[in-house]
């Protein structure tokens, strides 16, 4: 049973980037507890590469993880042609740099068009470094338990909220936190209750709305994703552009994305095959499993010869076909809450899903830790959780969705292998006109505004109990 000593007690199910980084936040709040527990019997994340904007960025620093996660770092971004500083004066200057060159790929001659310019640089880490530097900072008063997949959970009316676990252990807490990713046993249990209220209420539509966002959609799209010892890709190709530069290449139906991580030693790929026409059916197979170059390597055989060199140094990859969560009308159901991909599960296309997941954590952690939040108004303060970080969550995963389009090529009424020379370039440029509008918000925009609501709303109803 909770503590008697603590105002909260905080579950957090799922040890990812999104519920590491809550328990990191919480622990500011010594009178907050909190308890993770995670499905795998280890703490290993599973991918390679991840991107980190200006606006996550700010969250990181607050926490005070920045630096940590800047000796993990080896890139020094360009501010402009022939000029370079150090990444930390990047970030702390935010200085116009180019964080991705943008390419068309698909042909045997490359055609470089563009490069995405941002306010302050992208930062690109290894995700296993990541969640090693969040371990590190975790308190020793938090504690992480393996081995612990949530079977189901029930609100009580006491406050208490019990935890059933597959191994038949129970647990109480008075916060459940699922962040538990794309395939989330909360997101299950979440879902399963609200749509058994409503059939209790004759309300067998919503129940049926409901019930449908239980399982994750395929969105069309198939990654290969693999990790490059850069001495083997230089090997194959001496100098490659990636070894140094972050390059996307565009092509129709497809498209590479190539960073340098681990102090330059990997370069991560990414190889996406999109079927766009497929978006929201069932996937046909393993969502995510070992996969092999020559399978993609058609695909990419007409392509100009960077692109080759990546391919054919891509030994061993890793395929997933690319789930995604369908929009909730909630990520809050009384005192339960949903964070990052078991809220919002989006494309990578904007490097942007581990980002929203530092968002939702880092609000949460302002809602949790603020002076009115008891376990009496628990149900308000989550509730203006979910009314500022929703809308916000689901603006980028459209935005993402779209992103992806326009990677692979696929823009209403345009035909980009069709013409050549000027009016070729000249649609390249209105493609990266408007991927950078829709890209920009990540740069330009803050999350404090998100967090000035919550403090202004959570403050306002302080004076209204008094």
């Amino acid at each position: 049973m909770p503590s008697a000593a603590k105002r909260l007690r905080v579950a957090i199910c799922g040890a990812g980037i999104g519920g590491l980084t809550l328990a990191v936040a919480l622990s500011q709040y010594p009178d907050i507890e909190v308890e993770l527990y995670e499905a795998a019997s280890t703490l290993a994340e599973v991918g390679a590469g991840v991107g980190i904007f200006p606006r996550p960025w700010k969250i990181l620093k607050l926490l005070g993880l920045d630096q940590d996660l800047l000796n993990t770092v080896d890139r020094k971004p360009q501010e402009g042609p022939g000029t370079c500083t150090s990444l930390l004066q990047l970030i702390n200057s935010q200085k116009v740099v180019h964080a991705f060159n943008w390419r068309k790929g698909d042909q045997h001659i490359g055609l470089p068009f563009a490069s995405l310019v941002t306010n302050g640089p992208l930062i690109t880490l290894h995700r296993a470094d990541f969640q090693g530097i969040l371990l590190k900072r975790l308190p020793k008063s938090c504690r992480v338990n393996c081995s612990k997949r949530l079977r189901t959970y029930a609100q009580r009316q006491s406050g208490l909220t019990e935890l059933v676990f597959e191994d038949g252990t129970r647990t109480f807490c008075d916060v459940l936190v699922g962040a538990d990713g794309l395939k989330s046993a909360t997101r299950g249990a979440f879902l399963n209750e609200r749509a058994n209220w409503m059939r209790g209420q004759g309300r067998w539509q919503e129940a049926s709305d409901i019930a449908s966002c239980i399982d994750p959609v395929w969105s069309g799209e198939i990654a290969y994703r693999a990790l490059i010892p850069a001495e083997r890709l230089n090997a194959i190709a001496p100098g490659h552009q990636v070894l140094t530069t972050p390059t996307q290449y565009l092509g129709k139906n497809a498209y590479v994305i190539a960073y340098p991580i681990s102090h330059g030693k990997m370069i991560n790929f990414v190889a996406f095959i999109c079927r766009h026409d497929l978006e929201n059916t069932e996937f046909d197979g393993p969502w995510v499993g070992p996969g092999d170059n020559s399978q993609f390597a058609q695909i990419f055989a007409h392509w100009e010869p960077d692109v080759q060199a990546l391919v054919h140094g891509a030994e061993k990859p890793l395929r997933w076909a690319i789930h995604t969560v369908k929009p909730l009308r909630s990520f809050v159901s009384g005192r339960t809450v949903l964070i990052g991909d078991a809220a919002h599960a989006m494309t990578p296309h904007q490097g942007s899903g581990a980002g929203q997941a530092i968002e939702d954590a880092y609000v949460l952690a302002t809602v949790l830790g603020h002076r009115s939040t008891t376990r009496q108004t628990l149900s308000r303060s989550l509730r203006v959780f979910d009314e500022i970080r929703r809308p916000v969550a689901a603006g980028v995963v459209e935005s993402s969705r779209m992103n992806g389009r326009y990677f692979s090529l696929e823009v209403d009424g345009v035909d980009f292998n069709r013409d050549a020379g000027p009016q070729l370039w000249d649609k390249l440029q209105t493609l990266n006109s408007t991927i950078v509008k829709n890209w920009e918000w990540t740069w330009t925009t803050s999350v404090d505004g998100s967090i000035q609501d919550a403090l202004q709303r959570l403050e306002t109803g302080v004076q209204l109990a008094c």
